[in-house]
């Protein structure tokens, strides 16, 4: 089960749901402060990284509802993300993603409930689903995936002036100046004198992740966070590094920038996190960088081995140890 382990934390290889019955429900019963992941997607092709379609997915996702409860901590977070998906043979969205949150939310025994939902854009992503968009030409393409923030508690965990994110030029010349336009608005709200002369070193984040401009002119502002982890280009350490070793990469990686901004903004350092499908492991790798212990799953063997690529990164400041036995 245990395959390798750092200075923070270790990867266990092996089913999630096993896992969960023979070590995790012992030994971390709400431990975890933040669980992260990007579960199989509901696809109707078959992936190499495995889903499950219709009704079948919708009970897997349903049964993960008292695991996630059992293992978060009473004021921690659940955030996943999860793409859309197509009924099978039709340009029809599916609404089996939607249905598959309102049953992790129904779910009674687990006491869940919908924080905010967030959208991650990502404009380079391929055109899909290609039969409808680039084949038929009566679809646009599908540009986001949705991102959930759960939790067990009305009131989790949170501070949002850790993912602050740059001033944009207007308010930096206001800051500069110390001088706007105050009195009543159309809106009806009355703005002070001095309501926007105070320097908070940012903004107050945004639920939408422009990961790339939508307008070539129009600077994206990120929180300082997504942008440090932002390398999603051919040129990150990952990447660069599967390509010299002729590996082929997870293809549904989590952006290292979306799982460094929920890190920071529901955990401090040294809080504990979880990924159950861990993948190429970003969010092992992303918790090691910002001193966060963590514990990842994963069951397919080549992204287990090709996973552990991201703690040879010579910034991350950490020893990679391989466990070559079957127990913990």
């Amino acid at each position: 089960m245990l395959y390798y382990k750092t200075k923070l934390g270790k990867l266990l290889k092996g089913d999630f749901f096993e896992i969960y019955r023979n070590y995790l429900r012992r030994y971390y019963k709400g431990k975890f402060n933040l669980i992260i992941t990007s579960p199989p997607f509901p696809l109707n092709k078959k992936k190499e990284y495995g889903n499950l379609d219709g009704n079948n997915y919708l009970k897997w996702f349903e049964s993960l509802a008292p695991i996630f409860s059992d293992l978060l901590a009473d004021d921690g977070s659940l955030v996943i993300e999860i793409g859309n998906s197509w009924e099978k043979n039709r340009p029809v969205q599916s609404l089996l993603h939607l249905e598959s949150l309102f049953k992790l939310i129904n779910y009674k025994e687990a006491n869940l409930r919908l924080i905010q939902e967030f959208i991650v854009y990502n404009p380079s992503r391929l055109p899909s689903p290609a039969q409808w968009v680039t084949v038929k030409r009566i679809r646009v393409i599908d540009s986001y995936t949705h991102v959930w923030w759960i939790a067990k508690t009305d009131y989790p965990k949170a501070d949002n002036r850790k993912v602050l994110r740059p001033y944009s030029k207007s308010m930096k010349k206001l800051l500069e100046k110390k001088k706007y336009n105050s009195g009543k608005r159309p809106s009806e709200h009355n703005i002070g004198e001095k309501s926007f002369l105070k320097d908070n070193g940012g903004s107050i984040s945004h639920n939408f992740f422009e990961l790339e401009a939508l307008e070539k002119d129009r600077e994206v502002r990120l929180p300082h966070n997504v942008l440090s982890f932002s390398n999603s280009s051919s040129n990150d350490f990952f990447l660069k590094k599967c390509r010299e070793l002729n590996i082929k990469p997870h293809p549904a990686r989590m952006h290292p920038g979306v799982v460094a901004f929920f890190t920071d903004f529901l955990t401090d350092k040294g809080d504990l996190v979880l990924d159950p499908f861990a993948g190429s492991n970003t969010t092992g790798y992303v918790a090691e960088k910002l001193g966060r212990r963590w514990i990842a799953c994963e069951i397919m063997d080549e992204y287990v081995e090709q996973s552990k690529i991201r703690f040879l990164d010579p910034f991350l400041n950490t020893k990679l140890v391989e466990v070559e036995k079957n127990g913990i």
